[in-house]
């Protein structure tokens, strides 16, 4: 471990306001992939997702609240880290998305763009994408616009009306793509800076009732990939980074052939180095692990590995690369495993900590 930098593990949870839903530990990978408590915060409903910009020292929490007339709307809260103890310190609160009446806008997906400007959400039942302008203090300040998805996908029940799952910027922070489950589309935004606003670049589609979810680039910057949370596929594209416009290449499954129970696929990650894909199964209770072909952004499938829990919402992989760690929402726990440079295998450490209905992983080195 770099002498100057911390690794910190920061959680997000399904919770009520009265438990610990942001926790944070400090990751030992020279012990073997421990995980150490350092800190936890109550005082937010259902913050199920997180991120971290490790320059500034802030951490960005989803929540929800009631909006008083019977519907929920979401929040961002804003916490300082002080990375020699872990502890978090709220600097504000927000609403993210509000409702009227008995809407849910309740948000499932929070990023940052490069230039640390905006923080962007997604709201799955609201079926649109906020834009939060960030202050000089770097905390989430106000929203600024609102793009609403409309239409609806193929099926009957998951995509009867859009649900944006996540947003993830290119490489070069020119574009945000934004996954939606419900429309079967990946929808590219612009964000111009001059009127605070997100602009449509263009859509690319899906087959009907694949149900993108998560999405994320290879390190390259040259193809990208996407989880089908619906029908338990991957679809790999090229990227051409000059027009902002991804091109299909292919899908596999996430599945065996002989699985024939109930299954909805969660997350995608990229090994350090590019060579290796992983993708989490709830239903199977497994990553499955891929070997990516660079030069066609194509997948051949390795190995499957249990995650030892029930529904992997989520999972991460360090950055240095030699340890994915798993969260199993119904097993109430963390589980690390190490990765085998050579192979991309995945092999169980033996190291876990318990936290309740855990649903975001975000391990990031800080700065000490």
């Amino acid at each position: 471990m770099n002498e100057q930098n911390k690794l910190l593990l920061f959680t997000g949870s399904y919770a009520s306001a009265a438990e610990s839903g942001v926790q944070v530990f400090e990751f030992d990978g020279a012990a073997g992939g421990t995980l150490k408590l350092l800190d936890s915060v109550q005082g937010l409903t259902n913050p199920t997702f997180v991120n971290v910009d490790t320059a500034e020292k802030r951490l960005y929490a989803i929540g929800e609240k009631p909006n008083g007339e019977g519907g929920k709307e979401g929040e961002v809260v804003t916490f300082a880290i002080d990375p020699k103890d872990g502890k978090l310190s709220e600097l504000k609160r927000i609403p993210s998305m509000p409702a009227s009446g008995n809407r849910q806008t309740t948000t499932c997906h929070i990023n940052r763009d490069l230039n640390d400007e905006y923080v962007v959400v997604c709201s799955y039942h609201g079926g649109s994408v906020g834009l939060i302008k960030l202050n000089e203090e770097k905390a989430a300040d106000q929203l600024v616009d609102v793009a609403v998805h409309s239409g609806h996908g193929q099926h009957p029940e998951r995509q009867d009306r859009p649900h944006p799952h996540s947003a993830i910027f290119s490489p070069d922070g020119q574009y945000v793509f934004v996954s939606d489950l419900g429309l079967d589309l990946i929808r590219a935004y612009r964000i111009n800076r001059e009127t605070n606003k997100l602009e449509v670049h263009g859509d690319t589609a899906l087959h009907p009732g694949a149900g993108p979810r998560h999405f994320t680039f290879h390190p390259d910057g040259k193809s990208a990939y996407v989880i089908n949370e619906v029908d338990s596929t991957i679809t790999s594209f090229t990227y051409d980074s000059a027009a902002g416009t991804l091109h299909t290449v292919d899908t596999v499954p996430t599945l065996p052939d002989d699985f024939n129970e109930e299954n909805t696929c969660a997350e995608i990650a990229i090994s350090k180095d590019g060579k290796y894909l992983y993708a989490s199964n709830r239903g199977a209770d497994n990553i499955a692990v891929y070997a990516v072909d660079n030069a066609s952004a194509k997948l051949t499938h390795l190995e499957y590995v249990s995650t030892r829990g029930g529904h992997p919402r989520h999972f991460a992989l360090t950055p240095d690369g030699a340890y994915l760690i798993v969260a199993n929402r119904d097993a109430n726990n963390l589980v690390v495993f190490s990765i085998e440079a050579a192979s991309g295998r995945l092999e169980f450490t033996g190291n876990t900590a318990e936290v309740s209905k855990p649903v975001c992983v975000k391990p990031v080195n800080v700065p000490v």
